[in-house]
């Protein structure tokens, strides 16, 4: 399922480590704090940080946590 901006509901992609299309980001907060909330959320993501909440089956996919 493709994950929609959350103020505008066009598409984004999928592994987009924000929930909001770019020209929204930037309308939003400006050219220069949208570039570094995606530079933190990136390098949050390749950390590991944003996997919180999710479960590894045993062929190592990950799988979403059931609430």
């Amino acid at each position: 399922m493709a994950k929609k901006c959350i103020y505008c509901k066009s598409d984004i992609p999928n592994e987009s480590v924000i929930d909001f299309c770019e020209r929204c980001g930037i309308g939003v907060w400006g050219d220069k704090m949208f570039k570094a909330i995606v530079d933190q959320m990136n390098s949050a993501k390749d950390r590991g940080d944003l996997n919180q909440g999710l479960v590894t089956d045993t062929t190592g996919k990950s799988v979403r946590k059931a609430a």
